[in-house]
């Protein structure tokens, strides 16, 4: 098992209830697709660095977790599909 850091976010729109919501229907894709979720960072409501769907801001959220090779194509590809999420990276951690 590789660990893996996942960035993504939100919109910014959204109510607190609403990315409580995102926050643990990413967390259940991760688990979904065969991770074991380690850890999840809230760092809040950030301004972007240029423009993404007509947003200047986005609520940024951190997880750390660990799966098999092809868990980040598919976290990625799910993430696409999201419409609440409006960004998203996946990165190995080396070891």
């Amino acid at each position: 098992m590789a660990q893996y850091e996942l960035m993504y976010i939100l919109k910014p729109d959204l109510g607190d209830e609403a990315q409580q919501a995102a926050i643990e229907k990413v967390q259940q894709i991760v688990q979904g697709a065969g991770g074991t979720v380690d850890k999840t960072d809230k760092w809040g409501r950030r301004k972007l660095s240029y423009e993404i769907k007509d947003y200047t801001e986005g609520f940024y959220a951190v997880v750390n977790f660990d799966g098999d090779g092809t868990i980040a194509n598919e976290i990625t590809r799910l993430l696409n599909i999201n419409e609440e999420v409006i960004r998203s990276i996946v990165i190995r951690l080396d070891d």
